[in-house]
């Protein structure tokens, strides 16, 4: 048996027919001749009518998806193939004599430049930029669509990763796994299989060797891919994963440990509509409101009023239920039109989060935090609301943070995304009643490894014994304070790491709400204790593989 290791995002073992995604286009515009002065008329009318097939394409993806971040993906995508900015040096080159082919590959790659260069959230974006030349270049060749191939029988698909548009057309009933052979586990292909329960296993080295239709098995927990696996290996681990499947379709919460012990499982949402949906599952309440989007969708501050008629909405959601605020978590990498951001070369390390008080325009965080009581009152909902800052690193920022909060008669605490916040616990917490991690920050700032990089993985694994004793020292505060801590990233999506996360001493789990039955099954399946036990075997490993491997020899007995 060949074995190829790689980071599982989504557990699930699948056992099938290997498919590769059908290959993009690999056309220099170089390759295209220029057109006649007489013919570019012609040209530009050709090349308009692709743009406007690739944008009618992603609106039609966006109405076949159930999932609402993935439908506001692929709108925005729809919007990006008509921006001003990209389509006006298309048109110029095409006026010029540049076959619209060779136009649009020479204007995307010039906007993927510009935003490698930016870094962050930007650099993302490049994913969906080549996505829309690729297609728009296919329909000019009358090209065969690229992407995830149809099939009428189930499929391990083998990618080097998916664009947004290709990632919201997962299907379940026909892809019984995905393997990328770069990607992340905060990537939006990550995302969408979490989302559909898809097992899913990302950077895997090798994953060329695999061949067309060979037969594949795939564990999404351990992040395995085999060939030539021992078919009663198999068996075992299908009937194992039929178990769990099944125990985590009927689990009904709250959440808990088998011995009792009650650990809050919270939803993530970032609108009302998310809230109320999330109110329909077995969520307990919202562990990480995002207000980005009240923010970012306008080109002015929004008004007090309107920010409290969106905040009261999430709060009218779960009117008995915690829901934690977070304040405007933007900056240089994700900017909100309204603020003055200066160019920054590393805007991770930038002026984002809570530094947005140093832009204009000034009394933005008061404003919110007015907002955010108003909200609070308007809705009728029970008790205060917990309000929380993004990208605190310093004592007196928290200080000074929870002052602003208290005096508006609500519950104050800091993200744990700076490492300075870890290594400093005790004071910190002296400042806030609760604090939340933010997993996914904190393992790059702790890794000093871009999250967004394909080349780092790896590093970018909560599973690195050093992040985990980062979340240990914040954990261990809180327990000895008596104060409330939690987890709102990526991470807590994962039920095995669910398991040690509570074995720190975390007190609630915050996730996307599709996720919380697969976490509350397996927390119902195991006591305390060996959570504990799992969580002190985590952090005596030395690399992430080896931790992961130690807890679930705990937790879930091993499995070799």
């Amino acid at each position: 048996m060949t074995q190829l290791t790689g980071t599982g995002v989504v557990a699930g073992v699948a056992y099938a027919p290997a498919r590769w995604a059908a290959a993009r286009p690999e056309i220099k515009a170089s390759a295209f001749a220029p057109v006649p002065e007489a013919n570019r008329a012609a040209e530009l009318e050709r090349f308009e009518a692709a743009v406007a097939a690739v944008e009618q394409g992603y609106l039609e993806r966006a109405q076949r998806v159930a999932e609402p971040d993935t439908k506001k993906v692929l709108e925005a995508t729809a919007g990006l193939v008509k921006d001003r900015g990209l389509m006006r040096m298309a048109r110029k080159e095409i006026a010029a004599g540049t076959a619209a082919e060779g136009a649009m590959i020479d204007s995307i790659d010039s906007f993927i430049q510009t935003m490698q260069k930016l870094g962050g959230l930007m650099a993302e974006r490049a994913t969906d930029l080549r996505d829309i030349r690729d297609r728009v270049v296919g329909v000019l060749m009358d090209l065969p669509e690229f992407g995830i191939p149809e099939s009428d029988t189930p499929i391990v698909l083998l990618t080097t990763d998916l664009s947004p548009a290709d990632a919201a057309m997962l299907d379940p009933a026909t892809v019984q796994a995905l393997v990328l052979s770069e990607g992340g586990p905060t990537s939006h292909t990550s995302i969408v299989a979490r989302q559909r329960g898809i097992p899913c296993v990302v950077a895997v080295p090798g994953l060329a060797t695999i061949s067309e239709d060979e037969v594949v098995l795939v564990d999404g927990g351990r992040g395995t891919v085999s060939t030539e696996a021992d078919p009663s290996s198999v068996e075992r681990l299908i009937a194992e994963d039929r178990t769990r499947r099944d125990a985590v379709r009927t689990w009904q919460g709250p959440g808990r440990t088998a011995d009792g012990y009650q650990v809050a499982l919270l939803a993530n949402v970032q609108s009302v509509a998310t809230a109320q949906e999330a109110a329909q599952t077995q969520a307990e309440g919202v562990g990480l409101f995002r207000t980005e989007l009240a923010f970012s969708e306008t080109a002015t501050e929004p008004s007090v009023t309107d920010q409290a008629k969106l905040y009261a909405g999430v709060f009218a959601a779960f009117p008995e239920g915690k829901v934690v605020v977070r304040t405007l978590d933007a900056g240089s990498d994700k900017p909100v039109p309204f603020v003055l951001h200066e160019k920054e070369d590393n805007p991770s390390l930038g002026v984002r989060g809570i530094r947005l008080q140093s832009l204009k325009p000034e009394g933005m965080l008061d404003r919110q935090l007015d907002a955010i009581a108003q909200g609070r009152k308007d809705s009728g909902a029970e008790g205060r609301a917990w309000v929380m800052a993004p990208m605190i690193a310093t004592v007196d920022e928290a200080r000074e943070f929870a002052a602003k909060v208290r005096s508006r008669g609500m519950i104050p605490g800091i993200m744990v995304e700076v490492p300075a916040v870890c290594v400093l616990a005790d004071e910190f917490i002296a400042e806030v009643e609760f604090m939340s991690v933010g997993t996914n920050d904190l393992t790059q700032y702790t890794m000093a490894a871009d999250r967004l990089s394909p080349s780092l993985v790896s590093l970018n694994d909560p599973w690195q014994p050093a992040v985990l004793r980062m979340l240990s020292l914040a954990a261990t505060a809180c327990t000895k304070t008596r104060k409330t801590i939690g987890v709102c990233g990526e991470a807590a999506s994962d039920p095995l790491l669910g398991c040690v996360l509570v074995g720190l001493g975390i007190s609630y789990l915050s996730m996307a709400d599709k996720a919380i039955p697969g976490v509350g099954s397996m927390l119902g399946s195991v006591t305390l204790a060996q959570c504990q036990a799992a969580a002190q075997a985590a952090l005596a490993a030395t690399d992430p593989q080896g931790a992961r491997h130690a807890a679930e020899s705990i937790l879930r007995g091993d499995r070799d």
